[in-house]
């Protein structure tokens, strides 16, 4: 790994909303931030092996995509314009069905791709065949959260389990460290307790976490309600999958109680606003659920049902949403926002210690932002920019893990045409239909 010297850049650290630094350099060694300040403030001993002109640009951590099926930007517009349940089992499921290993290691390489250049370092998966997307990750040089997907209720419930476990046993901790492993039981009304209270006892002796869809439509409150005579915040609650730490993917309908447990419990809640308007699943009280003291970070879900992994556009996307659901323009700023999608976001995932703010000692998992845009002038307020008028492709230089992923807007770990080639070869195989 090498020393990289960052400079003359504006520096939004995330500690504070205050705390920017507007002509400012970025120390980094090996995989870790060790300065942060103004110009020439660095180490007199720090004698960098690359210094990167950040001139006109701002530093910011990289994105946090907090939930997403990385592999399903292989149906990206194969089923839109529908309900979730429709969605999902008259059109994903039989195709996925049909998925091979190799499918999902190019569809999560395709997801990736898009993730550097838009300016995420890491991202929380769900989904299957689990070691072909780590192995991609791996290649990417991003950052992971992983786990594999379980319905309780299907005929695979007791080989997800196993797979999950031997997952995270060969994962946890892979790729130098990028790669974190959970256990992914998908939701109440696939996973009854009783699975649940299996999932919660391997990831305790595994001491990894769990990542979980929950409240994420009005019919899956309801149907959970007329089953178990609570809500499936409640039902976590009294299974005691909150005893764990949990990241908790949608959280749109919930009651007062629910919000209050979620709270109380440090759940991470994982808000994704586009693939919500999009399903019509429903709007999340994210203002409540921050005045309460609530873990909440943002994903895009899968790129199947939002259609990106812009993390930018999410981001403007769940302030503007909060503002017309309240009815109140103060509700969400543009601070809170960025929080959401880099520090809270890692918070979320259980990785506040190590990423989502730049400060010395942490992983250096940054982004660079070109400020030399014309939608970018004149610059009023850095923070509102970010949120209200930057674009995914204004990233120009991306690091993960103290490492050049991405330098003036060229992917350095991926070969960009042949990801495009094995997608497509392999997505018209899945729809029946003749690549061209």
């Amino acid at each position: 790994m090498a020393r990289l010297l960052i400079r003359p850049a504006a520096i939004v650290t995330m500690e504070a909303r205050e705390k920017i630094i507007e002509n400012g350099e970025i120390a980094v060694k090996d995989s870790l931030i060790i300065h942060v300040g103004p110009r020439g403030s660095s180490p007199a001993d720090f004698v960098p092996d690359k210094i990167i002109d950040a001139h006109r640009q701002v530093a910011l951590p990289g994105f946090v995509n907090c939930h997403t099926h990385a592999a399903m930007t292989l149906l990206r517009g194969y089923a839109d314009d529908l309900p979730l349940m429709q969605w999902l089992e008259e059109k994903i499921w039989p195709v996925e069905a049909n998925l091979k290993r190799e499918d999902i290691y190019w569809g999560t390489m395709l997801c990736c791709l898009e993730m550097i250049r838009s300016g995420t370092t890491t991202f929380a998966d769900m989904y299957f065949v689990m070691d072909r997307v780590a192995g991609a990750v791996e290649k990417s040089g991003l950052r992971a959260s992983l786990c594999r997907g379980m319905i309780g209720v299907g005929p695979n419930g007791e080989q997800a389990l196993e797979e999950s476990r031997e997952f995270v046993e060969q994962w946890h901790g892979g790729a130098g460290g990028r790669v974190t492993a959970m256990f992914g039981p998908h939701a109440p009304y696939t996973c009854p307790p009783d699975y649940l209270k299996r999932v919660m006892n391997l990831a305790g002796q595994l001491n990894v976490g769990i990542h979980i869809h929950l409240a994420e439509t009005g019919t899956e409150v309801e149907n959970i309600k007329k089953q178990y005579g609570v809500t499936p915040i409640q039902l976590m609650e009294d299974t005691g999958l909150f005893e764990h730490p949990v990241l908790a993917a949608h959280c749109v309908h919930l009651a007062e109680e629910d919000m209050a447990i979620l709270a109380r419990r440090g759940v991470g809640i994982a808000h994704n606003p586009e693939s919500n308007m999009k399903l019509a699943s429903g709007i999340a009280p994210v203002a409540r659920l921050l005045e309460l003291g609530a873990k909440v970070g943002l994903g895009t879900d899968g790129a199947a049902s939002n259609n990106n992994l812009d993390m930018v556009e999410e981001m403007r996307t769940a302030a503007l949403l909060q503002k017309v659901a309240t009815g109140d323009p103060m509700v969400l700023p543009a601070f809170e926002a960025l929080w959401m999608a880099t520090a809270g976001g890692a918070a979320a995932l259980g990785l506040g210690e190590q990423i989502g703010m730049l400060k010395p000692g942490m992983k250096a998992d940054l982004v660079l932002l070109d400020l030399h845009q014309p939608h970018l002038y004149p610059r009023h307020d850095l923070l509102a920019h970010l949120v209200y008028a930057s674009k995914s492709s204004d990233v120009k230089t991306v690091i993960v893990d103290g490492e050049l992923v991405m330098e003036d807007g060229q992917v350095l770990t991926m070969d960009t045409g042949e990801i495009y080639d094995e997608v497509q070869r392999r997505a018209d195989r899945l729809v029946g239909r003749s690549s061209s």
